[in-house]
């Protein structure tokens, strides 16, 4: 299952002492991402890695779906919501308020887990990750959707490409490369 591997990327990435770099879609797939991370930090199947949130409209998106419990599932409300816990914030969970906390996480040690968007690494803060971590073979870029044609985060995923272009200059993908549907 996705929630599997999932896991499996981030405590091998965590071994490693590397960051887990997601692109994410602001709306649903980040708020789907950190529930499953909560759920397996909750049954003590990954290690206590800090999880940056590092987009803003990914936390406004974050606030309304908390304010909104009667959209939940049963398995979301006998979890947390019974317990008057929010599924979206935990103590692992950082959401970053601006761009200076965002450039911060460059020069942070991992393991630690990026979620940025956009989704498909066309724009927005995952590219500085990128740009950032994704020569160095101790980190994972963790496609969890789908890359259009001709987007940067297609030629990430795509095995039969070796360099990337990101802001005008070229990269090699030496981190692992992993993608969950």
């Amino acid at each position: 299952s996705a929630k599997h591997a999932l896991r499996d990327a981030v405590v091998r990435t965590a071994k490693r002492g590397g960051k887990v770099f997601i692109p994410a879609f602001s709306l649903e797939r980040t708020q789907e991402i950190v529930y499953d991370l909560h759920m397996l930090w909750d049954e003590k199947e990954i290690p206590a890695v800090p999880i940056y949130i590092d987009s803003p409209l990914a936390s406004r998106v974050t606030d309304v779906f908390a304010k909104h419990p009667e959209c939940y599932d049963k398995e979301m409300y006998d979890k947390f919501l019974a317990r008057g816990r929010n599924p979206f914030h935990f103590s692992l969970v950082k959401y970053t308020e601006n761009a200076e906390e965002s450039k911060a996480l460059n020069g942070m040690p991992g393991p630690m887990i990026v979620m940025a968007g956009s989704g498909m690494c066309e724009a927005g803060r995952i590219r500085h990750h990128l740009r950032n971590g994704i020569e160095d073979e101790r980190n994972t870029v963790l496609a969890v959707g789908y890359m259009a044609e001709h987007t940067l985060g297609r030629k990430v995923v795509d095995p039969e490409v070796s360099q990337v272009k990101i802001f005008d200059e070229m990269f090699t993908k030496r981190a692992e490369i992993a993608h969950i549907n």
